[in-house]
């Protein structure tokens, strides 16, 4: 077992329900706020966001519930999008509690940031930032081992044996000598009157029973029968569907409307006019959108962006002429440079990028008594809950959230601004009977008019040594802020570097004396997001690709090179040994084919990636085979981390090859998957997935593949062309 931890740092709290009820527990920590009295009441699964705490108190986070007919519930603050959130922290549970797989059953956490915040953001809930497992690791497996500990003393109460001499194992607690045995469920209504323990034990890594094991995900099951309930599933007595016509341009706003001919259309009940546009109510989806489509609005463009893609680059070419923010400086970059033996210099740029989940966007909203419920595939509760309070002139704790699955989300569903979100609660706000709402964005809604990955542009310059190595290092982007105008402005802008912008970029790992990097930050009304894997899905490719021309420049073996390079960074070369060995680096391939490599780490996980890439006759890419290598600490549930490996390189080598947003005179040209490609079964390469063996905390898995695939696939083709590759979706040269 590992050190306890003392419950004068970490203080537990046990409450029961009704005698029958069985088990709640609920976990304190140090700077979720004040000491909780001693009758602070049930904080149960579903109901601890109820619960209004005196002010003296701390706030609990309630994760466990036994039940008496043996279930074991396990409360899941994160959103559950396909990542494996309520299978990974189930099982940090069930290992300390040494619970049967089969009978935890996870519950969506309420919205309560002071008991489900997440512990890497403070007092703010939310899912992103590959986190969920990060940041609950130990909570998770403190709240199982408290459990534990307080079943096992109901038991020598009523066994009347020592503690020692009785063993758990699959929900079950055992005595040999006696041969009593008990059920969780039979002993939980008396492990509910046991004090909380002063202390609670750990297992070590070697004692883990399913930790590192495959279990069956579970959501599966309800997924595939259809039960599982998601925010298009929701229907309310007398609830409206909604669609909005937005302006055609950024920038542009309403000017006028007539509604007359959409009140016309069947099952329309309302049109409303809102900040964001003009909405449509209805009985249904279906009238709702041919309301829309016979809808006539007048639209004020005077203010409107014009702007294409072509003249974004341009525009972005000059102001990296100018002045910029310092992200990172060391040594003296200029002076290194004026005296390198050899420079090399590269220009890139990436595309806005969509979110293309296959959900599209929707929110359930509902005014009540007490303030307004909603129901949503929620990934920002303290934000939204913020946000829609404001428009609706509540407090915050007034908006209770109903935590749904999400079909996907690679970061769209949290917006900083709760842009959707919000329009329903203008909705909801300026409809005349105020009956529940059900927005709906198409895809075309959200492709045309939502939030992207920004457009960015990259200068690089190196100079090499006489030995070829890199002496001096300089890299400058241009691009827009996500995080200024948002709540995380403070924290994430400093001195004029959004952090999200220059990540993957600043924090470089490769030895090189004299380096500079720096930001140019612009301001256009083409609203942006964070995209999977945020700012490494444009800096790995920048960085990635020029390290290989430096390997090339200096006539060295691209893995050989970064080895020297990463010599100080153990864990970065760990990734690149293994995915080079299991990719079989050196020997030959068949003709026609090459190997490019990349690595990367975001997120505090490191992924290396080998492409094995080949140009069919009708001159398409062709990855054929993708090995992936990834140090993400323990490994939870390898089988998910594998599958989060394959799903993130999938989505960045869509970005790779194909997924592109583009601007003409302001207007988005791609509006649904018939222009915005993704990545089909047919594109999609052989790939394994090798994991380092780790005993450090575990870290994210759901991001860190995707950016790593566009420099493997680049260097690739730039070993079978000898092409240079300078923008995304990556382009042969005719």
């Amino acid at each position: 077992m590992n050190a306890p931890f003392s419950l004068t740092r970490r203080q537990f709290l046990v409450r029961s329900l009704s005698t029958g009820a069985g088990l709640t527990l609920a976990l304190y920590l140090p700077g979720c706020g004040r000491e909780p009295e001693a009758d602070t009441g049930t904080a149960g699964p579903g109901q601890a966001g109820a619960r209004v705490a005196p002010e003296a108190e701390f706030e609990p986070n309630a994760f466990v519930r036994i039940l008496p007919d043996d279930r074991v519930e396990v409360v899941i603050k994160h959103l559950e999008m396909g990542q494996g959130t309520f299978t990974g922290l189930a099982t940090l549970v069930a290992e300390e509690l040494d619970a049967d797989w089969s009978q935890i059953v996870p519950v969506p956490a309420p919205a309560d940031p002071e008991r489900y915040n997440n512990l890497n953001w403070g007092k703010l809930q939310g899912t992103g930032g590959s986190t969920a497992i990060a940041n609950a690791y130990t909570q998770m497996r403190q709240a199982g081992a408290t459990a534990r500990h307080m079943l096992v003393q109901a038991a020598v109460a009523e066994w009347g044996v020592p503690a020692s001499e009785i063993r758990v194992s699959k929900g079950e607690l055992s005595h040999p000598d006696s041969g009593r045995t008990a059920r969780f469920g039979e002993l939980a209504a008396a492990a509910a009157a046991q004090p909380v323990p002063e202390e609670v034990l750990l297992k070590e890594p070697g004692e883990f029973t399913l930790i590192g094991t495959f279990l069956p995900r579970l959501d599966n099951a309800a997924k595939l029968d259809g039960s599982a309930v998601y925010t298009q599933d929701i229907q309310l007595p007398g609830m409206r569907v909604a669609v909005v016509a937005h302006p055609p341009r950024f920038g542009a706003r309403v000017k006028a409307y007539d509604a007359a001919a959409a009140k016309q259309v069947k099952g329309v009940t309302e049109v409303v006019g809102i900040p964001t546009g003009v909405a449509v109510l209805a009985d249904n989806t279906w009238s709702a959108i041919k309301g829309r489509e016979a809808l006539k609005v007048e639209w004020d463009e005077s203010a409107a962006f014009r702007m294409s893609s072509r003249e974004i680059l341009d525009d972005y070419r000059g102001r990296a002429q100018g002045p910029a923010a310092v992200a990172r400086s060391e040594g003296d970059a200029a002076a290194a440079l004026e005296r390198a033996s050899t420079r090399l210099t590269a220009a890139m740029h990436m595309p806005y990028l969509a979110h293309a989940a296959m959900e599209p966007l929707n929110c359930v909203m509902q005014l009540t008594e007490d303030g307004c419920e909603i129901w949503n595939g929620e990934q920002f509760q303290t934000v939204d809950q913020q946000n829609v309070a404001q428009v609706l002139g509540l407090e915050p704790g007034q908006v209770k959230i109903n935590m749904l699955y999400a079909g996907g989300s690679f970061g769209r569903r949290a917006n900083p601004h709760s842009d959707y979100l919000v329009e329903t609660a203008h909705i909801v706000k300026s409809a005349s009977g105020k009956a529940p709402v059900k927005l709906v964005w198409t895809r075309e809604d959200d492709m045309l008019g939502g939030y992207y990955r920004p457009f960015y542009y990259h200068e690089l310059e190196a100079g090499l040594d006489g030995e070829g190595m890199p002496v001096a290092w300089r890299h400058r982007i241009v691009g827009q802020s996500i995080m200024t105008g948002t709540v995380m402005e403070g924290g994430m802008v400093r001195d004029g570097v959004d952090a999200t912008s220059v990540e993957g970029a600043a924090n470089l790992p490769y030895a090189i004396p004299n380096l500079e990097v720096d930001l140019v930050t612009t301001e256009l009304p083409v609203t942006v997001q964070w995209w999977r894997s945020v700012g490494s899905t444009h800096t790995a490719f920048a960085v990635e690709t020029f390290i290989d021309r430096l390997a090339r420049a200096a006539g060295r073996d691209p893995v050989d090179y970064r080895r020297g390079l990463l010599k100080d960074h153990p864990r970065h070369l760990g990734v690149l040994e293994l995915a080079a060995q299991k990719a079989g680096w050196g020997r030959p391939l068949p003709e026609g084919r090459a190997r490019g490599v990349a690595v990367h780490e975001s997120f505090n996980s490191y992924v290396a990636e080998v492409a094995e890439v080949s140009i069919g006759d009708n001159g398409r890419i062709n990855v054929e085979r993708v090995v992936i290598a990834v140090d993400c600490g323990v490994a939870v549930n390898p089988d998910n981390i594998r599958a989060q490996m394959e799903g993130g390189m999938a989505f960045g080598l869509a970005a790779a090859l194909m997924s592109e947003i583009t601007l003409e005179d302001g207007q988005v040209v791609q509006s649904n998957f018939d222009g915005y490609e993704v990545l089909g079964i047919d594109r999609m390469p052989v790939v394994e997935v090798h994991i380092v063996p780790s005993t450090e905390p575990p870290t994210g898995v759901g991001e860190p593949a995707t950016p790593v695939i566009a420099p493997a696939v680049a260097n690739a083709l730039s070993v079978l062309t000898g092409q240079d590759f300078d923008r995304l979706p990556l382009q042969l040269a005719v």
